[in-house]
């Protein structure tokens, strides 16, 4: 048996064949280097949202130092999540907390996508915000990644004045029956201590469903969509928003 060996155009044992391909075509598939973040960013994403559950941390009862003084609102460890100050779409004052119980005043984190992750961990352990050796390293790195690459134009998913989700609502219907409905319903009514319908929820504030579909829900069992893309969280998003209020 021979084989071309395409490099010299020449007849060879088949032998020496295999090897030669193997040595002109590597294995290898993925670049040097490259690895599977987009845990890392969901799991950041839950950080972000109540960082405390996802470290099982004691639940902060102070309101943060930082929390403005013109918001009387919210107090104590409503205070403490990264959130509460620059709001689901990230987007702070400029975004869906530009009005509201959440009202800060404070910047959002749309610059901060694509910097070195060392420029985000230098900030959250700073003294204005104050979670230096509140975490762990990989804690860090997580909530990091999730602000310099997990961020997505979330205005390419949700209408900004309507709140309605730009999805397909029979494909989320098929994502949702499949995925979401063993743990909240068919319905949307569960689980019963959530207290709230889930078609309530997509309604009122899309931005906080969106990305808890791509992340998942803090200390829970919720997976976390963010590796099928945003727009299959976005057509689930669509879906939910049809479910029942009431």
């Amino acid at each position: 048996m021979y084989g071309l060996d395409l490099r010299i155009g020449k007849l060879i044992p088949a032998a020496l064949f295999a090897a030669v391909t193997l040595l002109s075509f590597p294995l290898a598939v993925v670049p040097a280097g490259a690895e599977e973040i987009q845990s890392s960013i969901a799991r950041g994403g839950r950080l972000y949202d109540k960082w405390y559950k996802v470290i099982k941390a004691p639940k902060p009862e102070e309101t943060h130092s930082a929390w403005p003084a013109s918001n009387t609102k919210k107090s104590g460890d409503a205070t403490q999540r990264c959130k509460a100050c620059h709001g689901w779409d990230l987007m702070g004052k400029d975004g869906a907390y530009s009005t509201g119980s959440y009202q800060t005043g404070i910047k959002g984190l749309a610059a901060m996508a694509g910097q070195p992750n060392e420029v985000v961990i230098s900030a959250v352990q700073d003294d204005l915000h104050g979670f230096g050796g509140k975490m762990d390293d990989q804690d860090y790195i997580d909530l990091a990644n999730f602000v310099t690459k997990g961020q997505f134009d979330i205005d390419a998913f949700i209408n900004r004045e309507t709140k309605v989700a730009v999805g397909d609502v029979g494909k989320g219907e098929e994502y949702y029956n499949t995925v979401c409905s063993n743990c909240h319903g068919a319905d949307g009514s569960l689980p019963k201590d959530m207290g709230v319908m889930l078609g309530d929820l997509a309604l009122g504030n899309p931005w906080e469903i969106i990305q808890k579909i791509q992340n998942g829900q803090p200390a829970e069992r919720m997976p976390a969509m963010r590796a099928f893309g945003t727009q299959v969280s976005a057509d689930i998003l669509a879906y939910m928003q049809t479910l029942p209020t009431e």
